[in-house]
């Protein structure tokens, strides 16, 4: 898989795959690197094909410093159904471990990549395509949108889709969308935490883009540093949080970037970022 160069213009891909095949549309937008699930007529379902162009398509935009900001949207009226059922049928205790573990790679793949994730909800997530909401760094989600953890009505707990939804919505929350699997409205789902902001179907890509400039206009090092603390020290004991905190905003405090930023503030001029890769203390 290749890249292509931040000077490019529009909306060029990021890689070439066969259309015919290919489940995920790959874009530069800018800094921005759009994802986009291609597959609405099967819901955008998780088969092991999409699953395995996540996998590579993060790679590619793991090493590619030049975007900033991630995207993640998707084709149809449905965001993502979540795993592909015709695939999961009958199968053998080790191609449901193989594709339950295939999934959390990319799971935690979103969480792992240096550059921020930005969910673009436009309809439903449900079961893992509702995992795959929870996540992203940020989810923008349209005032049709949904979110729903179904799998108990097909004698399926979900119980993957669980491990990044309690980590964002409360526990009692969580264990109302487990056990009855309703549907939540985007408005609902933003008050308890699921969502950060939430607006009419036609202005969706305009509360991205702030998004995306916001977080663009930044160091990579900088956002780098700070995602990778977040996720590193959320659930650790506050002491404990502190001792690592106190050594990350060292190696922070002394990247090329923080020294920029704190002369240009004192300069009164804007920063000029190198953006170099952030280095974590061992």
């Amino acid at each position: 898989m290749t890249t292509i160069p931040p000077e490019a213009a529009g909306e060029a891909t990021l890689s070439q795959p066969a259309a015919d095949t290919s489940f995920l549309k790959m874009e530069r937008r800018g800094a921005a690197a759009w994802l986009t699930l291609a597959r609405p007529s099967r819901r955008n379902a998780l088969s092991e094909r999409m699953l395995e162009e996540l996998e590579l398509a993060l790679l590619a935009i793991r090493e590619d410093r030049s975007l900033r900001v991630v995207v993640l949207a998707a084709e149809g009226p449905v965001f993502c159904a979540g795993h592909d059922l015709s695939e999961m049928r009958g199968r053998s205790e080790g191609a449901y471990r193989h594709l339950f573990a295939r999934c959390t790679r990319v799971m935690l793949g979103f969480r792992r990549l240096p550059q921020p994730v930005i969910a673009r909800i436009q309809g439903l997530a449900t079961a893992a395509g509702c995992q795959l909401a929870a996540a992203c760094d940020l989810v923008v989600a349209a005032e049709t949108a949904g979110f729903a953890t179904p799998g108990v009505k097909i004698g399926l707990f979900c119980t993957t889709p669980m491990v990044p939804l309690v980590r964002v919505v409360p526990p009692r929350m969580a264990m109302e969308m487990l056990l009855t699997g309703r549907v939540v409205p985007a408005a609902e789902a933003k008050q308890f935490g699921l969502v950060n902001t939430v607006v009419p179907a036609e202005e969706l890509d305009a509360a991205v883009g702030k998004y995306v400039d916001a977080i663009a206009s930044a160091s990579a090092t900088t956002m780098e540093f700070g995602k990778r603390a977040f996720y590193e020290l959320e659930h650790l004991a506050e002491a404990e949080a502190y001792a690592q905190a106190v050594e990350i905003m060292t190696s922070n405090a002394l990247a090329n970037d923080a020294q920029e930023g704190i002369s240009a503030f004192i300069e009164k001029r804007h920063p000029r970022w190198d953006h170099t890769a952030a280095v974590f203390p061992q």
